[in-house]
């Protein structure tokens, strides 16, 4: 908490249905958000118990800038990834940073299994385990009506909730947040449905005053300007990530027919521009956000005889047309719109289920898999087919769907066509193939996102060299963890350098300095690296699909030796944080 020289954790028993709450000033070292969820993670981690263990725990925290800072709104939940077996980390905006820090609570433990469905709704003083029995089966959308209608409350309020795919466990399963935001990567919903907790209510209401507002209003005021008046954040709030569609396809970057190719003859419906035109009816931002990245598109779809449609909207972005758009060879906006609406609806990550879909296609045409096990015949750019087997990838509708509901690596192993499974370390590819810096960032990266490091980056910028590759990707993975401590979101990361975040900090009464900062990043990183030895995970052993050194990545043919010593090349310079003197 801010002026406070301990972090509040409320800590929640779902097998005994109590509570209880602690100040924990053994955490403050470890700044916010991902610092602190790592550590409460690593103290409460079973690794000799299975991964769904009711003794396993989900971690939730909001970091050291959480919502008193332009672009400072993400929330981290951290876990242990029933998709790998390895770190779970996933960062969602909304509203829920804003009611964790009104409701005063810096993180939330969650563990144990609930006896029935339920879901919980936290406030700053209480915590109440009310019955869901009704909702279990329930979509996500429609669950977060009905607990709007129930809790009324007071105050800032954060609605989350799984859907069916959770209920019934597919490995990666995605939480709801509020309207339009996702806790999506690596299977928080399962662990959420592997505890019978349907959803989770948050109300906040408490204030916080500002002590020295002169210096406050100074830090704000100059991070804001930036935000609002440069370039820095104007490509996001225009046309939003979807801009770089088809300049990725033009430097045949962006993964296609399952990375049969990089480049996308089809391109011009599914561009930034394309949805903007034809789709886009507004654009709204996170809690405390002033650039308003999310961009809702809406379809028509006919429900009735007579010419009945109804109108949705959703929320789309650049990683949604790659993986249900080029990814599976779809050729129009509307058609990605109610692809991105089904994943909604069930509760899945839009990236896996498409990516799963990609594998599970190019697997039917080769023979690999039948009708008899798919249902449907599936084929690039048919996407009615594609929103059946979404449906029986939600319900585990048989054998094969049960298997594919575990990841493509895991259908893969079972029936085949290891090489195009576009997985690393088991979790599916994210939309970019610029050439070694993608997979290389992917592969090394804590949770295997592109996010962790932006690996992908340094592949299209002027100065790459293959010599500093590793370097930078280490440097960029530190840095990120510290961004994650804030927590400040990734759109923001270059307003929000550690010059930045040291004068931020202090207008709160927080004292650092640069070099402080990164020490922090690094011990928060080697928690992560403890963690995921502790869950079993050996970077030196993995085994990348032979796909990816097939299809060139941004004009550049990939070879794997070369790729196998970035890795061990990069693993080696992770142990020096370890060796260094303390």
């Amino acid at each position: 908490m801010i002026y406070q020289d301990y972090i509040r954790v409320l800590t929640i028993d779902l097998t005994e249905e109590t509570y209880v709450i602690s100040q924990r000033k053994d955490l403050k070292a470890f700044l916010g958000g991902v610092g602190i969820a790592s550590k409460l993670l690593e103290e409460h981690l079973k690794e000799d118990k299975p991964v769904l263990d009711s003794e396993q725990c989900i971690v939730f925290a909001i970091g050291a800038l959480s919502t008193i800072f332009p672009i400072v709104t993400k929330t981290v939940a951290m876990f242990w990834s029933p998709l790998t077996g390895e770190l779970g980390e996933s960062y969602a905006g909304g509203r829920m940073a804003l009611t964790m820090f009104m409701a005063r609570y810096d993180a939330i433990v969650i563990k144990g299994r609930a006896k029935k469905p339920i879901y919980l709704s936290i406030s700053g003083h209480s915590v109440e385990f009310k019955d869901a029995a009704a909702m279990w089966g329930l979509e996500s959308d429609e669950v977060g009506r009905i607990i709007r209608e129930r809790e009324p409350g007071a105050g800032k309020r954060s609605i989350l909730r799984i859907g069916p795919a959770g209920e019934n466990l597919v490995r990666y399963a995605s939480v709801c947040v509020d309207t339009y935001r996702h806790f999506g990567r690596l299977g928080l919903g399962t662990v959420m449905g592997s505890k019978h907790l349907k959803a989770i209510c948050i109300y906040g209401k408490g204030s916080h005053e500002i002590k020295d507002r002169k210096a406050y209003f100074k830090a704000f005021s100059d991070i804001h300007q930036k935000a609002l008046t440069t370039d820095l954040m104007k490509k996001y709030h225009d046309l939003g990530t979807p801009i770089g569609v088809s300049g990725m396809n033009a430097n045949k970057s962006i993964p296609t027919l399952n990375l049969q190719t990089t480049f996308y003859e089809d391109i011009s419906a599914l561009t930034g521009e394309a949805f903007a035109q034809r789709n886009l009816i507004r654009k709204t931002a996170c809690a405390g956000c002033p650039v308003g990245c999310i961009h809702i598109g809406q379809f028509r779809r006919e429900f009735g005889p007579g010419y009945e449609y109804e109108a949705i909207s959703v929320s789309y972005d650049y990683e949604l047309i790659f993986s249900l758009g080029t990814f599976l060879g779809l050729k129009t906006s509307d058609e990605v719109l109610e692809m991105i609406e089904a994943v909604e609806a069930y509760g899945l990550d839009a990236i896996s289920a498409g990516v799963v879909l990609g594998w599970a296609t190019e697997a039917f045409q080769k023979g690999l898999i039948t009708e008899a096990q798919t249902l449907v015949p599936l084929a690039f750019g048919d996407q009615k087919n594609y929103l059946k087997a979404l449906k029986h990838i939600s319900d585990r509708t048989n054998d094969f769907y049960t298997t594919l509901g575990d990841g493509s690596a895991a259908a893969a192993k079972l029936y085949g066509g290891e090489d195009f499974a576009m997985q690393l370390a088991g979790n599916e590819m994210a939309g970019y193939h610029t050439g070694y810096g993608s997979v290389l960032g992917a592969a090394v990266g804590a949770r295997h996102s592109h996010l962790c490091n932006g690996g992908y980056g340094f592949d299209q910028a002027d100065d790459f060299s293959m010599d500093t590759l590793v370097d930078r990707v280490f440097d960029e993975e530190l840095h990120r963890c510290l961004l994650n401590s804030m927590i400040a979101c990734l759109f923001g990361r270059r307003l929000y350098d550690r010059g930045t975040i040291v004068t931020a900090m202090a207008s709160i009464g927080e004292t650092h300095t640069e070099e402080s900062l990164k020490q922090a990043a690094a011990e928060i990183y080697k928690n992560k690296l403890r963690l995921k030895k502790r869950m079993g995970f050996d970077q030196t052993a993995m085994k990348l699909p032979k796909r990816f050194f097939e299809t060139p990545g941004g004009g550049t043919q990939l070879e794997e030796d070369v790729l196998n010593r970035l890795i061990r090349d990069y693993d080696e310079k992770c142990q020096t944080l370890f060796t260094k003197a303390e």
